[in-house]
């Protein structure tokens, strides 16, 4: 498809990411966006590097994904909330990718995310290429996710609804994965679970959308991770203090009862009595 429609705009060789835009001019729509992409990608880091030992996958966050070649190029693009690619390099030719160009990649994302910030008809729209028409340049985001860009999973995220539609690529064709007995949707291949957390990150209080594992263990943040450590931290030097503390009083008991034997010798001497000889 890049090839052909190269030769249409007479274009001679096909372009990298350093040569397409890297952004679209819009803006993050709120303030939830930019936090909860952070959460996302710093919770799932130490399964990614277990799964990658060689480092080899890349994470996008609200970056583009150029899937077909257009005037102006961003309208031939896709920019998911977060994405996942396994068995890439992070960056290419020494260089931070500034976005992720399907003819020059060739291995589909695993899960594309996207954040819901209007009534979520943006998200699941299905028109397809073919019908596009009139004014409109693009086909529907949830098609061109489908048909064209094919991560395994895909997933639509409403924080005001509380809730997340994930779905799975199966035999070309998206189907809505049903919620386990916690609620979570199940990512097999990345050994984890997706699913809303009512609860506080930052200094937001929201229903976050989070990882588990697939115990049904929440992956924590570094910061997360860090205030249990020096919680528990906190709490071993409690538990010494309170030894130490222990010790100290049972040596003051055992001073105070040698007090109490010796002036107990000392009476009974003083009334002619040998206390050895008791």
């Amino acid at each position: 498809m890049a090839i052909a429609q190269s030769l249409e705009l007479g274009i001679t060789s096909l372009p990298d990411h350093t040569q397409l835009p890297d952004s679209d001019g819009t803006f993050v729509k709120n303030f939830q966006e930019h936090p909860q992409s952070i959460l996302l990608t710093d919770s799932i880091q130490s399964t990614l590097d277990n799964l990658h030992p060689d480092q080899q996958y890349a994470i996008g966050q609200d970056c583009g994904i150029y899937w077909r070649l257009t005037q102006p190029p961003e309208k031939g693009a896709e920019c998911p909330d977060w994405f996942y690619v396994p068995n890439v390099p992070p960056t290419l030719d020494g260089q931070f990718r500034r976005s992720y160009v399907l003819w020059q990649e060739y291995i589909p994302p695993l899960i594309a995310i996207e954040f819901v910030s209007g009534d979520g008809s943006e998200e699941r729209d299905r028109t397809p290429l073919s019908q596009l028409s009139g004014e409109r340049q693009k086909p529907g985001k949830f098609w061109v996710y489908e048909q064209v860009i094919r991560p395994a999973f895909y997933a639509i995220y409403e924080v005001q609804k509380a809730s997340v539609e994930v779905y799975h690529l199966i035999e070309n064709h998206y189907e809505l994965v049903a919620a386990n007995e916690r609620g979570h949707y199940p990512i097999e291949p990345m050994g984890v679970e997706l699913g809303i957390w009512p609860g506080q990150y930052g200094n937001l209080e929201l229903p976050w959308l989070r990882w588990w594992d697939s115990q049904g263990n929440l992956l924590l943040t570094g910061d997360e991770r860090a205030r249990i450590e020096r919680h528990r931290a906190e709490q071993a030097e409690q538990r010494a203090e309170q030894a130490e503390q222990r010790v100290e009083q049972a040596e003051l008991e055992l001073q105070q009862e040698r007090q109490r034997a010796e002036r107990l010798a000392e009476l009974l001497r003083s009334q002619g009595i040998n206390p050895e000889e008791l």
